[in-house]
């Protein structure tokens, strides 16, 4: 890349926002789990939709290929430049600004690149709730939510990143700007564009802005740390508690002994709710407008779920801190694992009723792959998503296993294919799973996604070697 785009570049957003130097470019090249490296030509910090737009011509016009990039906690890749170091990264972060609260809506319009915990404490401070919440949620970006159509614990009562988001401001990759913020509930004219940009991961165009949905405050909000038998009483749970918790139910996660042993070993201050091991355990919370009797309903449900033998023991919190304590157990255990040495990831869902069968299956597959090695499946089984990661054998040599990666994936995946499910729940295709779509795209439907890219990026300057 000729120093004169670099120039020109900077005189578009200012010098000190294009960064070129090998140092302070590191937190950009590479994810947070060290699977993805990357190199660039530069760091380029936008501060406004109009500098996008400048920046996406003049790559148009030069042929230099973007990556844009939010809070850098994208787990599959996405957000890395591959190994050329031809690309610019386009970070966001610098698009921060809440445009606009509309309570009476109950809407927000943000810029893409406010992180999405400064998007829940405005919601707050307006009387409202933003529900989309994630372990990263302090770094990660609205952008990025929206560009890999995040899920996090709150799906099973109000859904994805897509569902949250009623409009869209997109600079496309000839640097128009599709104007989509609209606040309207109802809106039938014509193709729901926003849902081409939700979880294409910048390939299609870039997000810069949002109309998010918003909803009311819970006056009241239980959580309980329980021990299940095994993952079909939680199945059972679930059921039970979508109908009979006493509120609405928000969340219902599930995770080993094995997940809670490593967070317990390596979590500072994390600490067992339960006075005996259990193999398995769901973290529950149950909202309500009403302000009183959500604790009794909750307790006089637990009663009966104790008397059927689908919970051995429960703790319900009575306090903040407790709260705090039960979800720490639940929001470290992708953390916690990179001290118990390799870990092969996956991000799988399957329809719910299957969801106890596919955890049994993928542990015995992969345990006779790799004799010893530790399943660890946990998350949100309310919508069918399970996190299913694999820890190396103890005192197993890490590099090797890791390079078994692959034929690992192939062995979930398949049990995962045939119970009709999707080999990305929630975190993407990105660069990880790119060459997995031939396998488990319809091929008409693969084909309409690379027509969709050729359409709107036919120079192909946007996030290439992304997703299509």
């Amino acid at each position: 890349m000729s120093s004169e785009i670099l120039d020109q570049m900077s005189a578009i957003v200012g010098g000190k926002n294009v960064i070129t130097d090998a140092d302070a470019m590191v937190p950009y090249l590479k994810e947070w789990r060290d699977l993805f490296r990357g190199k660039a030509q530069a760091i380029v910090r936008p501060g406004s939709t109009e500098e996008v737009v400048a920046l996406v011509k003049l790559a148009a016009a030069t042929g230099t290929t973007l990556v844009p990039q939010g809070g850098n906690t994208g787990l599959v890749g996405g957000q890395i430049p591959v190994a050329e170091g031809r690309e610019i990264i386009l970070s966001l972060q610098r698009m921060d600004k809440i445009r606009a609260v509309d309570p009476d809506s109950d809407t927000m319009t943000v810029e893409a690149g406010l992180t999405l915990q400064k998007a829940q404490e405005a919601a707050e401070a307006a009387g409202r709730l933003f529900p989309l919440s994630l372990a990263s949620e302090g770094s990660c970006t609205i952008g990025g939510n929206l560009s890999t159509n995040a899920g996090g614990t709150a799906v099973l009562a109000y859904g994805n990143a897509r569902e949250l988001c009623m409009g869209l401001e997109v600079v496309l990759a000839d640097g128009r700007v599709w104007n989509g913020l609209r606040q309207l509930r109802k809106d039938n004219t014509g193709y729901d564009l926003k849902n081409l940009f939700i979880g294409a991961e910048g390939t299609l165009g870039i997000i810069t802005a949002a109309v998010l949905k918003l909803f009311p405050l819970p006056a009241a909000r239980a959580t309980a740390f329980l021990a299940v038998p095994s993952p079909d009483e939680a199945l059972a749970l679930l059921n039970a508690a979508k109908a009979g918790a006493g509120g609405t139910l928000t969340t219902f996660e599930i995770l080993s002994r094995t997940g809670l042993d490593f967070v317990l070993r390596h979590a500072s201050g994390a600490r067992d709710p339960l006075s005996e091991s259990s193999p398995w355990y769901v973290l529950m919370e149950v909202c309500a407008q009403s302000a009183t009797g959500l604790d009794e309903a909750v307790e006089a449900f637990l009663g009966e779920a104790l008397e059927k033998g689908l919970v051995t023991d429960a703790a319900l919190a009575g306090s903040l801190n407790q709260r705090n304590d039960f979800w720490k157990l639940r929001e470290m255990l992708s953390e916690v694992q990179t001290y118990e040495g390799g870990s092969i990831k996956h991000d799988v869902s399957v329809p719910l009723h299957a969801v106890p069968a596919f955890i049994a299956r993928a542990s015995e597959a992969v345990l006779a792959m790799v004799p010893g090695c530790r399943p660890v499946p946990f998350g949100h089984m309310g919508d069918g998503n399970i996190h299913f990661n694999v820890s190396q054998p103890v005192g197993a040599d890490k590099q090797a296993f890791i390079g078994r990666w692959s034929e690992v994936n192939q062995a979930v995946h398949a049990i995962v294919s045939e119970m009709h499910g999707s080999i990305s729940a929630e975190h993407g295709i990105g660069r990880l799973k790119r060459d997995l779509l031939p396998g488990v795209k319809d091929p008409v439907e693969l084909a309409l996604m690379k027509t969709l890219k050729a359409t709107l990026d036919p120079q192909g300057i946007l996030n290439p070697g992304a997703v299509v």
